[in-house]
């Protein structure tokens, strides 16, 4: 086996699900490795569950297939599911039974005995002062932890979550987001939120989906480039009394600016410009060395991104049908 065939962890091919006329997934396909963690996004009714159930055997694909490591998930799915763990959206729970009873009933369905390994897991999920509550009193991001530890609670290689932060607050999702990464280091996640920041913050790799095909799959650097050449901010303060027209005239003339637009400076005497960029060309080189020409002080300058909600927003304007 090839050095690249161990590292893959996860793979779709040409997946496809029909339900009745309307195609809810459309020939997806796509490869991750271990050690990845993939944001899967998309709008509401995209395919991203459908296609997240399909790769863990929950859903059987109209055509295609989709493998765990080497094992083809339509032909053996309890075989897959040993080695992966899954958090729905809406986290399939006994209310009337408690926390720490429910989480050993998961274990031992799982084959895991080892009672240490369940106190890990539920002190990585911060579930020691709910362990002895019954989970319908629990709310909604307790519930969301107690989901997220019956999934990890087998040590899986892989984490499908969907949806793992809803209803946690801003300090649970801090807290979740460096388990997820922490996890990242060892196992391969794939998640679906549609909080992008998280993403951002949490992902290695985008894959975003739409209409039931994919749209994207790429870094977040490179989802968020500019798409027609660098866009980059500068704040100046001249030296010798030069007006803001004078400096957008100073700026307007280097070669590969396409244009120049005031912006805000910051404080008296500063003035602040967008300049767009021609092509692939990066103006910084050519900023710097004529504000030394000109005497302006430099004050801030940098190459600005595409927000990832402009990106999303772009590429998923067009509603998909329901999945």
């Amino acid at each position: 086996m090839s050095d690249s065939a161990s590292r893959l962890m996860v793979e779709a091919r040409s997946l496809r699900k029909d339900y009745g006329a309307t195609r809810a997934v459309d020939n997806i396909s796509f490869k991750v490795s271990r050690g990845e963690i993939v944001g899967f996004l998309g709008p509401n009714g995209a395919g991203k569950t459908t296609t997240m159930k399909m790769i863990t055997g929950f859903l059987k694909p109209t055509d295609g297939n989709t493998f765990v490591g080497d094992i083809n998930v339509q032909l053996d799915p309890l075989a897959a599911q040993r080695r992966l763990g899954y958090l729905p959206e809406s986290a399939p729970l006994y209310n009337d039974m408690m926390v720490a009873d429910f989480v050993r009933f998961i274990a031992e369905l799982r084959g895991v005995t080892d009672s240490k390994r369940l106190a890990t897991i539920c002190d990585r999920c911060g579930l020691g002062g709910v362990l002895g509550k019954d989970i319908g009193h629990l709310s909604k991001g307790f519930r969301q932890r107690v989901g997220l530890a019956q999934a990890m609670v087998h040590d899986p290689d892989l984490l499908i979550l969907d949806e793992p932060t809803s209803g946690l607050d801003p300090n649970q999702i801090v807290e979740i987001r460096e388990l997820i990464k922490e996890l990242g280091r060892e196992k391969t996640v794939i998640l679906s939120t549609h909080i992008l920041p998280e993403v951002q913050a949490t992902c290695d790799r985008i894959i975003i989906v739409n209409d039931g095909r994919i749209v994207a799959d790429d870094t977040t650097q490179h989802l968020t480039a500019a798409r027609e050449g660098a866009v980059v901010r500068v704040v100046v303060k001249p030296k010798n009394g030069t007006d803001s027209a004078r400096v957008r005239g100073i700026f307007s003339d280097l070669p590969g600016v396409r244009g120049v637009d005031p912006a805000d400076g910051e404080g008296a005497g500063t003035f602040g410009f967008t300049l767009r960029a021609e092509g692939n060309r990066d103006p910084r080189e050519a900023v710097f060395a004529s504000a030394v020409t000109h005497d302006l002080i430099i004050l801030d300058m940098h190459r600005e991104s595409v927000s990832l909600e402009d990106t999303f927003r772009r590429l998923t304007r067009k509603e998909g049908p329901n999945a």
